[in-house]
């Protein structure tokens, strides 16, 4: 049986502090962990340090695989450039691995060959920018049927075309890569896999958010599964995410007891 490599986003547990989170990860014998920029009242967004978080990780024994996100990374400007340096000089400091890099998601940039064009804009940009800090690119495509970079084939040409491979990997996210509804899936090209379930079969997938993401369990219609036996069979060694959205996972008064039983029937199924 080949075993699972868990991850926890900080998304799995918001409302922890940076500490307690570190904490909460290890108690389940994770390792590695997400840290985000878009928690309000939590790290990064209320001014801790980044020195300060390589030292919660020292202390706890994790490592920091990435900071999630650069938004809008496929809109190319001035304030992005600005940004990206801000979030790579952060993910230094503070010992992360990666940045991950998330595209404009309003419904503008979709048309076939301008979305082709800005996304390889952009990482002619960042590529510089990340090889000099030693920091990785996880692009990550979303599923949304509004968003400007939908298919990882379309994100693994871009990489490819430029020489990026040791520079940028891709995001499987199981969630996005259901509603994208595109089959391939690169294993070799992969650096990240976000796992989360959708239960609610009333939800139909065009209509689903970020807000319907829970754990995974018996009720998931994603096949979360079937995407991590297939990855792991093709190859993929890398860490596998939690990243639930949804306010009740959030409210869990036992988030390491949800956590734990999600990882052992994923674990019995591949």
């Amino acid at each position: 049986m080949t075993s699972i490599r868990f991850a926890l986003n900080h998304m799995a547990s918001p409302s922890l502090a940076i500490d307690d989170f570190f904490a909460l990860a290890r108690s389940l014998g994770i390792d590695a962990v997400e840290i985000r920029n878009d928690l309000s009242g939590n790290a990064i967004l209320d001014g801790t340090k980044p020195e300060t978080i390589r030292q919660a990780a020292a202390r706890h024994g994790v490592t920091i695989i990435s900071i999630n996100a650069l938004q809008r990374f496929n809109e190319w400007n001035a304030t992005r450039a600005a940004e990206a340096q801000e979030l790579i000089d952060y993910a230094s400091a503070s010992s992360a691995k990666a940045l991950v890099l998330v595209p404009k998601n309003d419904g503008t940039g979709c048309a076939d060959g301008e979305r082709q064009a800005n996304l390889r804009q952009s990482l002619v940009a960042l590529k510089p920018m990340l090889e000099k800090a030693g920091i990785i690119g996880l692009v990550e495509p979303l599923g949304f049927e509004i968003c400007s970079l939908r298919s990882k084939t379309e994100a693994a040409e871009a990489i490819r075309e430029l020489g990026g491979e040791s520079t940028f990997r891709l995001v499987h996210d199981t969630f996005h890569h259901h509603l994208a509804g595109e089959a391939a899936t690169f294993p070799e090209l992969a650096g990240l896999v976000h796992i989360s379930g959708v239960s609610d079969p009333s939800v139909a997938v065009a209509d689903m958010r970020d807000s319907h993401r829970v754990l995974v369990d018996a009720d998931d219609l994603l096949d979360n599964a079937g995407q991590v036996k297939a990855l792991l069979q093709a190859g993929y060694n890398g860490p596998f995410s939690f990243e639930p959205f949804a306010a009740e996972v959030h409210a869990l008064k036992d988030p390491a007891g949800a956590l734990r039983a999600s990882m052992e029937y994923l674990s019995a199924r591949v």
